[in-house]
């Protein structure tokens, strides 16, 4: 799903997130933590959002959040940021997400 997933877990790497990106590929997302909310202000395109527990479970997923929106979801503790159309195939409400380390990489 995120072969080459973004771990943002401090505070510059969380607010910084996508900005500045023009594009996610298909392979690509951003996991931040710890976060419970999220915005798409200064962006220029579209993200799906999956909102994680503390055990990685989805509690909401949210599909084509465009540009200048906000986004949360009661009790997450995380979030995968996602390209436009990548968590609708594939996931749901319910669901577990397992995060293996050697493909994750800090953000710069």
């Amino acid at each position: 799903m995120c072969a080459r997933c973004v771990l943002a877990d401090r505070p510059w790497t969380r607010v910084r997130g996508l900005l500045g990106r023009k594009r996610l590929e298909a392979d690509e997302g951003v996991l931040l933590r710890p976060v419970g909310a999220i915005h798409t202000m200064f962006m220029s395109f579209p993200i799906d959002a999956v909102f994680l527990d503390h055990e990685y479970s989805v509690v909401k997923v949210v599909e084509n959040l465009r540009p200048w929106r906000f986004a949360g979801a009661r009790g997450a503790k995380a979030v995968l940021e996602l390209r436009k159309g990548a968590a609708a195939r594939r996931l749901r409400v319910g669901e577990s997400l397992v995060i293996v380390p050697n493909q994750t990489r800090r953000a710069a």
